[in-house]
């Protein structure tokens, strides 16, 4: 019997933990927006445990720094929102994996989940969320549309991930997006996250 019971914790364990995957990785939908006119900047987890302890070598975080500082220079002057989002993994399954796979960086109340030095206070509003998609609270959209927001621009990390996934959820709403490539930060390859991004419409700058 005991076995049995066993077999059934550590299936129950993976079914868990796959479960926490899907729900990091998934791509929210959304309702259509109208047609807006006005344009945000996204920064999307540009946080102190990502930043200064991440793979990203000091000449990626040098060239990344100076590009999403012109961005902001050049949102500010247009008049442009800069929205900062961080991340922080509140759900079950999510901070489960975390904890087991991710060294439990960026759980509630952790070290290091406010926004880098470099990029402290420089954003009009700023938002959490729970997973790689930017949207998938319900607190970005209310924020975009009483913006006025049509466009975004996002820089960040990761581009594979975090990145990638805000955007094909912008995307999926409507959104005109561009990814300002030379402000974000990768720890792999881009290709295959690149042609994703470019078949569901999104520029890559």
């Amino acid at each position: 019997m005991l076995p049995y019971l066993l077999a059934a914790l550590v299936c129950a364990a993976f079914l868990w933990l796959g479960y926490g995957l899907w729900q990091i990785g998934s791509v929210s939908s959304g309702d259509q927006i109208p047609e807006r006119s006005g344009t945000a900047l996204l920064m999307i987890d540009l946080q102190t445990v990502f930043w200064e302890g991440g793979t990203y070598s000091d000449a990626q975080k040098s060239a990344a720094q100076a590009a999403i500082l012109r961005e902001v220079v050049a949102a500010k002057s247009a008049g442009h929102p800069v929205i900062e989002i961080r991340q922080e993994w509140s759900q079950p399954a999510p901070r489960s994996v975390a904890r087991l796979l991710m060294k439990g960086q960026a759980l509630p109340g952790s070290k290091g989940t406010e926004f880098a030095a470099p990029f402290s206070g420089l954003a009009d509003r700023a938002l959490v969320k729970r997973v790689q998609d930017g949207f998938e609270t319900g607190a970005l959209d209310p924020l975009l549309a009483e913006l006025e927001v049509g466009a975004l621009r996002i820089v960040g990390l990761d581009f594979n991930y975090c990145v990638l996934k805000t955007a094909l959820a912008a995307r999926a709403r409507g959104f005109v997006v561009t990814v300002v490539a030379d402000g974000t930060l990768v720890a792999g390859k881009t290709d295959k996250s690149s042609a994703r991004l470019q078949a569901a419409g999104v520029v890559l700058a």
